[in-house]
């Protein structure tokens, strides 16, 4: 009951497969079963072509028995039932002896299942690494085990295709039962024993990386073990495990809503740190400015940003600008006068009120001061030198200080 396929997408799987006699046997006493989410290949034994017909009892009874979702136990279960099979086949027949190897699996998304009877592998290519599920029921797996001999010398002892488990000699036969999750960009493997004679893990593995169509690799594999030398049928399954792609899509679209919320938060968190900035800015500084022949103290700065006044009317003083130095009194019906802070704008104030209440206009050395603020205004960088010169003028000869423009 060979069964190639050609490439086909099902349940989330691509795969490939073929199945070959090989340069020595008679008959091809493989059989598989390609049927998504199901896959299974079986290595029949008994001469006479009872082999042949082993395996194929074997896969048609696991065909109508294996569940249509992932479930160890209920491959198991299948598996058992094609061992029955076989022994009942096996005494209908008359071909006592006749028996079959089984590794079958069940992929669907990122989940694996697999039941194996024999030295029939599994392996999964996982990040480019080869690792081989299963383990053979074989007596040189048990003599490796034992450390009696070394891989190397299973591969060409005498013995190398004795089997210590298999369906069809023994009614209470149990599988071996694996289950493990899968990742998108995996690559399934099943094979006989006639690939894995002929070619060692690290040639399989090189194949299976650098062939991506799954249909050509699996047929690479099949003329790789023929070519060195073929000595038994080769059958192979490559399946690769798409996984769960919508519902990794679904993961990276949360993910990037995620980031893009994150990104937003972080640039509104910018946006009001530095509107803050500013406003604290703005809040700590002040001028004067003629405001209908008065003297009026704002708070902030004299600007705009986007239509929107960085200052706000703080109190409009008696004092008129007429009044005011000639100089000063020019400035501010032109601009104003800027301070370091409010409470330097209001000693300005309080400087000019007490002149004027003393009959006199500001001294020169207030203008000198306006003079020099108005420097500190045009150039940022001697600003603090400005009042503080400012500061100490006003303590020397009581008059006021503050930043002009």
């Amino acid at each position: 009951m060979p069964r190639p396929s050609a490439n086909r997408v099902h349940s989330g799987s691509m795969f490939g497969s073929r199945t070959d006699i090989g340069c020595v046997r008679e008959h091809n006493e493989d059989s598989l079963v390609v049927a998504p989410p199901l896959y299974a290949v079986a290595d029949g034994m008994g001469g006479h072509a009872a082999g042949e017909v082993a395996s194929e009892v074997a896969v048609r009874s696991l065909a109508e028995n294996a569940p249509t979702t992932v479930d160890s136990e209920g491959l198991g279960n299948a598996v058992m039932t094609a061992n029955y099979a076989v022994i009942n086949a096996a005494q209908e027949k008359g071909r006592n002896g006749m028996g079959t190897t089984m590794t079958a699996a069940l992929l669907e998304r990122d989940k694996l299942a697999i039941a194996q009877v024999g030295d029939s592998r599994a392996y999964l290519l996982h990040q480019g690494s080869l690792q081989q599920i299963t383990r053979d029921h074989s007596l040189m797996a048990d003599m490796i085990e034992a450390g009696e001999i070394t891989p190397e010398e299973a591969r060409v002892h005498p013995q190398r295709s004795v089997i210590t488990r298999a369906l069809g000699s023994d009614p209470d036969m149990q599988p071996d039962l694996y289950e493990i999750n899968v990742s998108a960009g995996d690559r399934l493997l099943l094979c006989s024993d006639g690939l894995t004679t002929m070619l060692e893990d690290s040639e399989i593995e090189k194949i299976l990386i650098r062939t991506r169509d799954p249909q050509r690799c699996a047929s690479i594999l099949v003329n790789e073990a023929i070519a060195a030398g073929g000595h038994d049928n080769v059958t192979v399954i490559v399946v690769d495990v798409e996984g769960d792609r919508e519902r990794q899509v679904k993961k990276t679209k949360r993910k990037g809503r995620a980031w893009a919320v994150v990104i937003v938060l972080a640039l509104i968190a910018t946006v009001l740190g530095v509107c803050y900035g500013a406003y604290t800015y703005t809040q700590s500084t002040a001028y004067l400015a003629n405001q209908d022949g008065k003297v009026a103290v704002y708070q902030g700065v004299p600007d705009t940003v986007l239509g929107i006044s960085l200052s706000h009317l703080d109190h409009v003083t008696d004092v008129n600008v007429d009044d005011l130095q000639p100089g000063v009194s020019t400035r501010l019906k032109e601009g104003v006068i800027r301070a370091d802070s409010l409470d330097a704008a209001n000693s300005l104030v309080e400087g000019y009120e007490e002149d004027i209440a003393a009959g006199k206009k500001p001294t020169a050395e207030a203008e000198q001061l306006d003079a020099n603020t108005d420097a500190a205004a045009i150039s940022p960088s001697a600003a603090a030198s400005s009042a503080t010169a400012a500061s100490s003028s006003s303590s020397a000869s009581s008059s006021q200080g503050g930043t002009l423009q």
